[in-house]
This record gives C-alpha cells, sequence and structure tokens, in this order.
C-alpha cells in the first residue's frame, strides 16, 4: 500500500461529481492511513506545477480524480518515471480506467485498489511536434476530423456528455475536406488523402468510440486508423459504427500496427487523449512499460490476456 500521495481533483469533471468524488476520496485515503499530499491548484497549470514540486519531494503515488482529461496530465506527470498513477474516474467518458477494467464513479472501489491493488505497467505513446514538444499519451493521438471536433466541443458549453461530441460532428462535417497525408509505419510509407489518422495505445478515446478494438497497451505496438476521403453521407452511416467498433469493416478504414509513426499533414492539428497538441508533422513512438497503473490485477507487468480481460 502506498503511504504517500499526491491527489489532484477536478472538481468540475462528470457535471460537478468530482467535487464530491474527491472529498470521498480524500477521507478514504486518510482513513485507510495514507498521507495525502493536496496537489489540486486553482488552474490546469498551477495543479500540474504543484504535483511536480510533490513528486520531487517524494511521493509513492500519484492519485488523479477526474475525467480522461485530467488522467493525461497525470499521464504526462509520471510517465518515464517509477511513481505509478492511481485513477478515480469521475469524468463522463472515462476511457483510460474503462479500458483498464478500473472502477468508475467509484471512489471506494477506486481506493481500494490504491490502497490494495497493484502496480502494473503498460505501454504509453510519445509524441514530438515540429518544435520539439514532447507530450505521452496513453490513450489516442488523433490529426484531423477528430481533432477539429475536439476543438469544437472544447469551446462548446451545451450539451454536456457524449452528445457535445456527436453535435459537434454535425456541425463541422459540412465542412471538413480530406486531408492528403503522409503517414509512415516503422519506415513504410503511405500517401493517402484521408478524414482522419488515430495513434492508438487503447481501444477507445471520447465516451466510447472503439477507433482501434484491438489496440493492447501491452504488445509494445501502436494500432493506427485511416479512415480514407469518403462522401458526408458516407461517413454519418458510418460513423454510428465507431461505438461498437463495426467500422473495421467499411472499405474505406484501415488498421496499420507500428513502434513508430510519422505523420505529416499541411496546418493539421492534433489531440492526445482529447486534449489539444500541436500541428503536424508529428513523430509517435511507443514506450514499452513507460506507465505504471495501479490496479485490481498482480504485481507486474500487465499482459495482453489480463488486459482484454479487463476490457470485459
Amino acid at each position: 500500500m502506498p503511504q504517500r500521495v499526491a491527489l489532484i481533483v477536478n472538481p468540475t469533471a462528470g457535471k460537478g461529481a468530482g467535487q464530491a468524488l474527491g472529498d470521498e476520496t480524500r477521507g478514504r485515503l486518510r482513513a485507510a492511513g495514507v498521507d495525502v499530499v493536496e496537489a489540486s491548484g486553482r488552474s490546469w497549470t498551477e495543479s500540474r506545477e504543484r504535483a511536480e514540486a510533490a513528486l520531487q519531494a517524494g511521493v509513492d503515488a500519484l492519485v488523479v480524480v477526474g475525467g480522461d482529461g485530467l488522467v493525461h496530465l497525470g499521464v504526462n506527470l509520471v510517465a518515464g518515471s517509477t511513481t505509478p498513477i492511481g485513477v478515480v474516474a469521475a469524468g463522463t467518458g472515462n476511457d483510460f480506467a474503462r479500458n483498464l477494467g478500473l472502477p468508475v464513479r467509484d471512489a471506494a472501489g477506486a481506493v481500494d485498489v490504491v490502497t490494495g491493488g497493484a502496480v502494473r505497467t503498460i505501454d504509453a505513446g510519445r509524441a514530438t511536434g515540429p518544435n520539439g514538444d514532447t507530450k505521452w499519451f496513453a490513450g489516442v493521438l488523433g490529426a484531423g476530423f477528430d481533432a477539429v471536433v475536439t476543438a469544437r466541443a472544447a469551446r462548446m458549453r451545451w450539451p454536456r456528455g457524449q452528445m457535445r461530441y456527436n453535435l459537434a460532428v454535425l456541425r463541422e462535417l459540412p465542412f471538413f475536406k480530406p486531408i492528403p497525408y503522409v503517414v509512415e509505419l516503422d519506415g513504410r510509407r503511405i500517401d493517402t488523402r484521408a478524414m482522419l489518422v488515430a495513434v492508438a495505445n487503447t481501444p477507445s478515446f471520447g465516451g466510447g468510440m472503439l477507433v482501434c478494438p484491438e489496440a493492447d497497451p501491452t504488445d509494445g505496438l501502436l494500432d493506427v486508423l485511416i479512415v480514407r476521403a469518403i462522401s458526408v453521407p458516407a461517413f454519418l452511416r458510418v460513423f454510428p459504427s465507431v461505438y461498437r467498433g463495426a467500422h473495421v469493416s467499411h472499405e474505406a478504414v484501415e488498421i496499420h500496427r507500428a513502434a513508430r509513426v510519422r505523420l505529416t499533414a499541411d496546418s493539421i492539428r492534433s489531440q492526445a487523449d482529447g486534449e489539444p497538441f500541436t500541428e503536424l508533422p508529428l513523430e509517435i513512438e511507443v514506450v514499452p512499460r513507460a506507465l505504471g497503473v495501479l490496479t485490481r490485477a498482480t504485481a507486474g507487468r500487465m499482459d495482453s490476456d489480463e488486459f482484454h480481460t479487463g476490457l470485459q
């Protein structure tokens, strides 16, 4: 059991559920005898700075209470280090927690995992932009239509939840044009016109969209989805099937696997785990066993069978 943890809470996560779940998490951790170092700030920047100070001073784990955006912040704080992350999923989509079989909107269950579970190591993606900016991602990095939609959804105040993303799709799609991409997979070049390219470490993002249903964060590879140019009506027909992973059978969809990916396109921005990143080109690589996660599983590296069991 970790003796000392840094805690970041996003009180606005999950339509305000983050505050109550954060209070419960804090209380349960302290009742279990864990020394809790408060790292929550009034802004993303302040939370990151306070967490960095706590990590530098020494903690056994970083615990985040929030949605996938806060998980993404936590991953960028601890990936590549020996400090694991514990997740109390309090957001709307909670893809990271669902992909790893962690409790969702259940502070008691999540604290039991933090205090009584074990550290499992999984792969993480690392992306470097044209200016040398580097960002880790645990789930999915996308460049194209998804990044445009993510940016639109972030500006919207209504509706909440998954419907906000769906509405952003409908608003952006009539104006979106297929993009000429160069996709390099372990040195193999693909020139294509596509709606989007997604690089996945885990199967889903955006609240359950199974963009790469077979993506496995324990196999040392990234799954790369390419949706080639299709008409707006065709896109609208295939889009709902992404929640079942059935889109992979469409003739315009292809999925590849690679350890290193380079994406090139003009004036196209990217998103990582639903958070805006930078323009292309991007150099992306998988870093095996880069991220420790507090889970229910036995200590060590989570293997493929255990990961897919967690998804069920």
